[in-house]
């Protein structure tokens, strides 16, 4: 157990780097005159920017998540299907989440009641008031929470009239599939390090196969395996020994390697596209980042030098759900920026300041046990 609980210290640590990462790059895309490689690389071109790499990179601490979780459960001897319950369940809340954050994209607020920020100020509500840490049970603020989710989905409007729909899944949708599938193979195999490894290798195959022109067949909830394969390459790390960190420096640089190498065959390097260069090369830079936080923080003990950004770690999801609400209030004050902060290095500068602000709030949000767990 105490091994376990020293290996968590790196992951929360890598989970709050990321999270903070995450803040900013998704503020930094409405700044102008920004340098290129901070930006994600358009779906056309062949090649990745520093925004590329976030995404997959939480996907990947989702999976070094799982062995912790899920083994537990495993070990505790607790049955099947009530473990499968508990992935259902995180699951399913993930893809609601992911599913109505998706359709704040074709919001019409001329034909709907609701201005845009109101209907998206309510729907955050709702997710706290259903997921959040509660001490005991609180069915009644849930089941209020599950009323206000169904009264904002029966009030909306999209573009052309049209109800809620899922054009895509939204970020926390993509993970809440990837994470059902992922933790479920995890489970059926129960946690055995070369099925896993089988395993991973399947959903890589997949994702060659559909980038490669091999498989054109649409595999349902696993599309091309691409936030599976992340995912699951996140699980393997997770149950290589964390004094390994050599090995996992070269399994990290090798994956990088091979991306690159299978690059010109599998539709370049894109992340809008998932294709498997990007995949590879990302979980390899995300296995080098994480070998490094393993000796800082687990083996050198520097978790202190993180502690200004716990929160991201430790309150995750808040953390990713407060910027809906700031932005909301910006927009209902009609709060604008001045155009110092609105291009350049003020810009970036105050995007940094945001995702810094966000994880201070959060963290205020924790210490009155204000915080959502799934």
């Amino acid at each position: 157990m105490k091994n376990l609980s020293q290996r968590l210290l790196s992951i929360d640590a890598f989970r709050a780097i990321t999270m903070l990462t995450m803040i900013f790059v998704n503020d930094v895309s409405g700044v102008s005159n920004i340098p290129v490689w901070i930006e994600h690389t358009k779906a056309a071109e062949d090649g990745m920017g520093f925004a590329d790499t976030v995404f997959p990179a939480f996907l990947f601490i989702v999976g070094l998540s799982i062995p912790f979780a899920i083994g537990k459960r495993i070990a505790k001897q607790e049955s099947f299907i009530k473990t499968e319950v508990h992935i259902l369940t995180r699951s399913l809340a993930l893809i609601v989440m992911g599913f109505f954050h998706v359709n704040l994209e074709g919001y019409n607020s001329e034909a709907a009641i609701l201005p845009y920020a109101i209907w998206e100020i309510l729907i955050t509500a709702g997710f706290f008031l259903i997921w959040m840490d509660y001490k005991k049970k609180q069915y009644l603020l849930q089941g209020l929470g599950i009323a206000l989710l169904l009264a904002m989905a029966a009030l909306y409007k999209g573009e052309g009239g049209q109800w809620m729909r899922p054009s895509w899944w939204g970020i926390l949708g993509i993970i809440g599939w990837a994470y059902l599938v992922s933790a479920t193979v995890f489970l059926l195999v129960k946690g055995k390090f070369p099925a896993l490894l089988v395993l991973l290798g399947v959903f890589l195959a997949i994702n060659f196969a559909k980038h490669s022109g091999v498989l054109s067949l649409d595999i349902p909830v696993i599309g091309d395996a691409s936030s599976i394969a992340l995912i699951m390459a996140g699980v393997v790390i997770s149950c290589i020994p964390k004094k390994s960190i050599p090995l996992l420096l070269g399994v990290g640089v090798a994956a990088i390697a091979i991306g690159l190498i299978v690059r010109p065959y599998t539709e370049g390097i894109s992340k809008i596209r998932s294709t498997p260069s990007w995949v590879l090369i990302c979980a390899g830079i995300s296995t080098v980042v994480f070998a490094f936080m393993i000796w800082l923080v687990d083996i050198k003990g520097k978790m202190n030098w993180f502690s200004f950004i716990k929160p991201a770690g430790t309150s995750t999801l808040t953390c990713y759900l407060i910027p809906y609400l700031l932005y909301a209030v910006m927009m209902l004050v009609h709060f604008h920026y001045p155009e110092l902060l609105k291009s350049g290095i003020g810009g970036i500068l105050r995007s940094i300041a945001v995702a810094f602000v966000v994880i201070w709030i959060a963290g205020r949000m924790e210490k009155v046990n204000v915080r959502l767990k799934i």
